[in-house]
């Protein structure tokens, strides 16, 4: 690869680390090509954001395969990740504090299992107010950070395939593969809701975007290293 065909337009698939946002491992590949490729000026986006808590894959686009972003962003995406049961966060997840604990006496394995059926095919999923949809002119986290109270509309997203994958309560293991636009921390937390009791997601990893996998994905720094060696040639 060369800077030519950067230009021209290449897919590049990063294995976001955690606490890293999308924004920073796009501007990590912007950079490593502009210091080592010699290029001025280059666009670099990516196709689906991943927030800093999550990790896995990344798909980034540069040159004219930018125009290839909203295709992308269609593909039907597959995640792992794993439920506590017994407690919900404001955030869906780690981001904030539990705010309230629920009994899990009652839970039982074949309860989990059935519970999934509920989550296939298209459901009408509520996004969480943690999010970067948004709402008057400001994203939902700013309003949600401020203690203010906003109404989420509902939308339908397509689950096509929900797995559990281990039970070790408090902890439950999955695999989703769903449509664009599912909150996955929407989903654990309506999967505890569900059960009549509470959920937040405290992993999550994509692991595939239509027929890219995140087995064929590098961390972002591994990506510096090939591009100073491309350079170097």
């Amino acid at each position: 690869m060369t800077a030519e065909s950067f230009q021209e337009g290449q897919v590049v698939l990063i294995d976001k680390p955690l606490q890293w946002s999308s924004f920073q491992a796009v501007n990590k590949v912007k950079w490593a090509l502009k210091k080592n490729l010699g290029l001025k000026k280059i666009k670099v986006g990516h196709a689906g954001t991943l927030d800093p808590l999550a990790t896995g894959l990344l798909i980034i686009c540069t040159g004219k395969f930018t125009k290839r972003i909203p295709e992308l962003q269609g593909m039907v995406k597959e995640y792992t990740g794993t439920f506590h049961i017994g407690a919900t966060t404001p955030s869906y997840d780690l981001e904030t504090e539990a705010n309230a604990t629920f009994p899990t006496e009652h839970i039982t394995e074949e309860l989990i299992l059935e519970t999934t059926k509920q989550f296939t095919g298209e459901i009408d999923q509520k996004p969480p107010v943690f999010s970067a949809i948004k709402k008057d002119g400001k994203r939902l986290y700013e309003h949600a950070r401020k203690g203010e109270e906003v109404e989420i509309a509902s939308r339908k997203v397509t689950v096509h395939e929900f797995e559990i994958t281990r039970v070790a309560l408090p902890e439950v293991d999955f695999r989703i593969v769903c449509s664009k636009g599912t909150y996955i921390r929407s989903i654990a937390n309506d999967f505890g809701a569900a059960m009549q009791s509470g959920s937040h997601l405290t992993a999550l990893r994509r692991t595939k975007i239509g027929e890219f996998s995140v087995e064929d994905a590098i961390l972002p720094d591994a990506f510096e290293t090939m591009v100073k060696e491309l350079n170097n040639e």
